[in-house]
């Protein structure tokens, strides 16, 4: 684990964002921790954020021509994500998307910088991989190349086809998925960390149950 994920993680813990207890998901099973991306919820929050997805970009050593984020969610991600990349390395663009066609004005779905080149999609966590799959759409038909993904978490656990939900995306689109951090992270971090080791057993054990 690099020292930014392990910052990250702190970072998680201080705002809240990750939390252990029990949580039931979508898929109906009681996780022993949540992660809530939505309570990075001022500038400051936002601004460091931004940060860790940059470093983790940077740290993949991959092309980057354009920044894409899906909204809702993504579009705080690649402002916030532009702009420490511009600080860390140089300056790139970033476009997003409207819920609704726009029928007045410029028009259209995007807004922000045209989709050319190498495209990365910036978003939170992948469930159903559903917004990935819009997104793939919106950056092909306008020419350019979806080069990967972007996340916050990967909860690296199986689903209903025995893959991962980025595993999935993964397959689907031939593209990469990269991470800020994994579970199997987490777990190494609390296992180091002498103030969340009784949480270190349970969530073992859940990954035991539904980890790839």
């Amino acid at each position: 684990m690099f020292d930014y994920q392990k910052q990250f993680i702190q970072y998680a813990l201080d705002c809240g964002v990750l939390k252990f207890g029990e949580f039931q998901l979508k898929s109906g099973r009681i996780s022993p921790y949540f992660f809530n991306t939505g309570l990075f919820d001022s500038g400051a929050k936002l601004d460091k954020l931004g940060q860790f997805y940059a470093q983790a970009l940077i740290n993949a050593g991959v092309e980057v021509d354009v920044l894409y984020g899906p909204a809702y969610k993504g579009i705080p991600l690649v402002s916030t994500t532009s702009i420490a990349y511009s600080r860390l390395q140089r300056d790139i663009p970033f476009a997003f998307n409207r819920k609704e066609a726009k029928d007045h004005g410029e028009g259209g779905v995007l807004v922000g910088a045209p989709l050319q080149g190498k495209v990365w999609i910036l978003d939170d966590v992948i469930t159903a991989g559903t917004s990935v799959r819009e997104s793939v759409d919106i950056i092909r038909a306008a020419g350019a190349t979806v080069a990967g993904v972007v996340i916050a978490l990967d909860r690296q656990e199986k689903g209903p086809n025995q893959l991962s939900a980025v595993q999935d995306v993964s397959a689907q689109f031939g593209i990469p998925v990269i991470a800020i951090i994994g579970l199997t992270d987490i777990i190494e971090f609390i296992a180091q960390d002498s103030t969340c080791t009784d949480k270190l057993a349970i969530i073992q054990d859940y990954r035991r149950h539904y980890g790839i």
